[in-house]
């Protein structure tokens, strides 16, 4: 999946510290509800992935790499796509993906928006 057809999707799972305004994962989740998207934020807000109390389209890793494998190790839940944020990639997170057939970019919600929206 590449960055345009991402941002056409609708449900977006934010992962990190979406509190804190000088955090990326705050500023792509603020960004995104303003224009419209449906957003859960996770890791400050919701436990889990799980915890989400709808279908997630994309998962938005915006957090260290061995939290966000943790994260997805133990997610149960059905998406599309994971966007690796700069910085929350990792050998050993996208060796995992790619065994577990899980589909991932390497990209960033805020060109996204910037871009596409």
């Amino acid at each position: 999946m590449e960055l345009q057809e991402i941002m056409r999707q609708r449900v977006f799972a934010v992962v990190g510290n979406t509190l804190d305004s000088d955090k990326y994962a705050y500023k792509i989740k603020q960004g995104m509800i303003e224009k419209g998207y449906t957003v859960y934020a996770v890791g400050k807000e919701l436990p889990s992935l799980n915890d989400v109390p709808e279908e997630i389209d994309i998962i938005d890793l915006c957090i260290h790499p061995a939290k966000g494998l943790e994260l997805m190790r133990e997610c149960s839940k059905s998406f599309k796509c994971i966007v690796l944020q700069p910085g929350a990639e990792s050998a050993e997170l996208t060796a995992y993906l790619e065994e577990k057939g899980m589909p991932y970019i390497n990209g960033c919600l805020l060109v996204g928006m910037r871009l596409f929206t």
